[in-house]
């Protein structure tokens, strides 16, 4: 006889959101949000790794607030080796020179080669500044200044969220982000290149301002860039080839776009287009130095995709088969059963199910 039951309500494997989870995450999102601008105005912005990284970790916290403390140390020690890292390599970058003269003409030749028939004969940071640089701050530099600031937060904000979406994502993303940071490295110190500024100091060109940061004027927020300016006075000023702010730029834009819809692509992809004219304007870089760049880009997709593919398939040949039939002899499975035949098995009636 058949028992028939009432069906068990799943379990739940964590408990249900509380209804005031979403007022608590815009609450502390905002405190987050009013601590952050009164740092910035009172120390500078974050563009040093370790600084930046505290302020992505508080807002980890202040968005999921709910969780226990354990998921948020668990942020921590995920990222502590990508900010050992990257402090190292920004530590690093200025001994990339070692004494020696850096590379300064040929870059030079190359920008006038590509573009000196549309600049009379100018790199294009001369070009831009002879048409655009005026003593007064216009909104171009106050734009300028906040895309030359983004290179020290987007890339770092993305991480975070794909932190708390997808871990494995995360992975994938470090894994490149490293990968390009260490070939730019390996290359400041193969080839240490000098930037427009740095030309200009030293009389290879005619004067160029370094403008990247006088756009916070515009708002009345001259100490906003203090950790910022100071950043660059101690910066390493061979460190221009390959241009690691396009590069971040567009690496960002590019593991990103097949997620997209294609609508939004123009926008995205504007956004390394005008990270490259905020470095080449305000004379951080030449046209050729974001060139590499972006080829560096390409370089880092290809060779770290196909390391994980090959990762993949040495995982699956090392992998084990399942257990084999525990009738299997020495040389495979044993022979199957035979099954029953003629016009008995044939006519036999199908199996009526039990009713109460």
């Amino acid at each position: 006889m058949a028992v028939v039951t009432d069906p068990q309500l799943p379990v739940p494997s964590e408990p249900p959101p509380a209804p005031d989870q979403g007022r608590r995450r815009v609450v502390a999102m905002s405190l987050w949000a009013v601590a952050f601008v009164a740092c910035w105005l009172g120390i500078g912005l974050p563009t040093d790794p370790a600084y930046a990284f505290l302020w992505i970790w508080l807002a980890t916290i202040a968005w999921n607030s709910h969780r226990p403390w354990r998921s948020h140390l668990r942020f921590v020690l995920d990222w502590v080796p990508v900010v050992v890292l990257l402090v190292a390599y920004n530590l690093s970058r200025g001994f990339a020179d070692n004494g020696a003269t850096p590379h300064a003409m040929e870059l030079i030749v190359a920008d006038r080669f590509m573009f000196g028939w549309a600049t009379g004969g100018e790199v294009p940071t001369i070009w831009l500044q002879e048409h655009f640089y005026r003593p007064a701050v216009h909104w171009w530099d106050v734009a300028a200044s906040w895309v030359y600031f983004s290179h020290f937060v987007v890339a770092f904000a993305a991480a975070g969220v794909l932190w708390m979406r997808d871990r494995g994502r995360w992975a994938a993303y470090m894994r490149r982000f490293g990968f390009l940071c260490a070939a730019g490295l390996v290359t400041y110190f193969l080839y240490p290149a000098a930037p427009p500024w740095w030309a200009a100091q030293n009389g290879l060109l005619t004067e160029v301002a370094r403008i990247s940061t006088r756009g916070w004027k515009a708002f009345g927020m001259h100490g906003a860039g203090n950790l910022l300016n100071s950043g660059q006075i101690a910066a390493n000023p061979v460190a221009a080839m390959p241009s690691l702010h396009t590069a971040w730029a567009l690496f960002v834009v590019l593991f990103f776009l097949n997620a997209t819809r294609r609508r939004w692509w123009p926008l995205l992809l504007a956004y390394p287009v005008a990270m490259t004219f905020t470095l080449v304007y305000s004379g951080e870089h030449y046209v050729i130095d974001v060139l590499v760049g972006w080829a560096y880009v390409g370089m880092t997709f290809l060779v770290v995709g196909l390391a994980e593919r090959w990762w993949a398939a040495r995982r699956a040949r090392r992998t084990p088969v399942g257990p084999q039939p525990a009738d299997a002899g020495p040389d495979g499975p044993g022979e199957p059963e035979p099954q029953p035949a003629g016009p008995a098995a044939a006519d036999e009636p199908p199996a009526v199910p039990a009713t109460r």
